[in-house]
């Protein structure tokens, strides 16, 4: 008996979906016995790329999250309503979930487990984090014997293509972004790639996965990439790093019951993994213990790649199914129902680049030395690289600080007479 599809939306994710089942052949024979069975549009007579009986077309996505016959149910319409309502709708009918939306996991991720969980029903959310990567499924089961301390991740491909191009032409923030939304890979609306939003929901859903807690996302602190400048770019390169938009997880060594949650552009040492992470590209890398370092690099965006991830979890949704034991599978279901302790970025311990620019006067870097020293921050290194038309530009790069501390020293540098302005501060790896 073959397993029935109710999808909801065929745009670029649903259309690859659909593509990627309609051609099974050579793939994993259980394909073979799903068939789409309704989809659910909004413009039915729009021409699409894929051919499917006019009676499995519908306008009405309510009728498929309904409908006893259908068996998982696939959200790939994105955007927060209808899409949380036909979920939860979904998932009362004692039908199973497939969803790319990490936007609605990452906010109403609670109520849908929870729902889940007490119908007795599986969500699944692969295509959410990293396009085609597989990191869902790993942090779930094969990783989940580790004790993770650290998951640190590229996981916005409009970011990281500005920041590449930034870094190999030279060029501003703001002539990019325009290329980057000529070329399609920047929305017209680019606010929730570039002030770090997207990224914030993934590390949100990953950080969840990866210490066992529910994440509120107000408590993710998310920092975009318009600040960055050229001039930043060029003293990185200076300075042996790259700079990358990066979602950070990690447990605090000194308070292991909180953890950090951040999203903001990072100094990154050339030598690190995630350095060599260009162009639209995601790479996630775990840290934890026995494991050591396990990354995963891929595609975080595509018709293809994103299919492949929501065709994955219908494959183990099949399985499951075929399997017919009425107790859920465990490695499966979402197991953590607390929320955990997030520390406000003020708490956050980490190095920091800045740039002053100041007048051009006698003993300006001890002034600064002394500023820092008062509120215990220590330096690793003071440059004055040159002159920008009557001021003088200085770079500093701290030693590990409480970012608390840091921005109190900042504060009292800023009330200098000899300070002009601080136009970069930017957290180093």
């Amino acid at each position: 008996m073959g397993v029935k599809l109710g999808i909801l939306g065929l745009g670029t994710v649903g259309t690859g979906t659909v593509q990627l089942l309609q051609d099974a052949v050579g793939r994993h024979p259980l394909l073979q016995e799903i068939e789409i069975y309704r989809v659910g549009v909004r413009s039915p007579n729009k021409s699409r790329d894929v051919q499917l009986q006019p009676e499995v077309i519908t306008t009405d996505l309510e009728s498929i999250v309904n409908d006893p016959a259908v068996d998982i149910v696939v959200e790939v319409m994105g955007g927060l309503e209808p899409a949380r309502s036909l979920i939860l709708q979904a998932i009362n009918n004692g039908k199973h979930v497939v969803t790319a939306n990490k936007a609605a996991i990452a906010r109403f991720g609670a109520e849908i487990f929870t729902a889940a969980n007490q119908a007795g029903v599986y969500v699944m959310l692969e295509a959410a984090v990293g396009g085609g990567i597989p990191v869902i499924q790993p942090l779930k089961q094969a990783l989940s014997v580790n004790r993770l301390h650290t998951v640190t991740g590229i996981v916005n491909g409009t970011t990281n293509y500005i920041l590449t191009r930034m870094q190999t032409e030279g060029s501003d923030f703001g002539d990019v972004l325009a290329d980057a939304q000529r070329l399609g890979y920047a929305e017209a609306d680019p606010t929730a790639d570039v002030d770090g939003l997207d990224a914030g929901d993934k590390i949100a859903i990953l950080a969840s996965l990866a210490f066992d807690g529910r994440i509120n996302l107000e408590d993710v602190y998310c920092e975009g990439i318009r600040q960055v400048s050229k001039t930043d770019i060029a003293y990185a390169e200076k300075l042996g790093f790259v700079i990358k938009l990066l979602a950070i997880a990690k447990n605090q060594a000194q308070d292991a019951t909180k953890l950090s949650v951040r999203v903001h552009p990072t100094f990154v040492p050339k030598t690190h993994p995630l350095a060599s992470i260009n162009g639209v590209y995601n790479a996630i890398l775990v840290e934890g213990e026995p494991i050591g370092q396990v990354m995963f690099f891929g595609p975080g965006a595509g018709a293809g790649a994103t299919a492949s991830a929501v065709t994955s979890d219908i494959l183990s949704l099949v399985a499951a199914l075929k399997s017919n034991t009425t107790a859920p599978n465990p490695l499966l279901t979402c197991r953590h129902e607390e929320y955990s302790q997030v520390a406000p970025i003020s708490d956050l311990i980490t190095r920091f680049y800045a740039r002053f620019l100041t007048k051009d006067q006698a003993g300006v870097i001890g002034q600064l030395g002394t500023c820092f020293g008062n509120h215990g921050v220590s330096i690793e290194s003071i440059v004055q690289t040159g002159f920008q038309g009557e001021l003088v530009e200085i770079v500093v790069v701290t030693h590990d600080v409480r970012e608390g501390e840091f921005r109190q020293a900042l504060a009292e540098i800023q009330n200098l007479p000899a300070i002009d302005s601080i136009p970069s501060i930017l957290r180093v790896l």
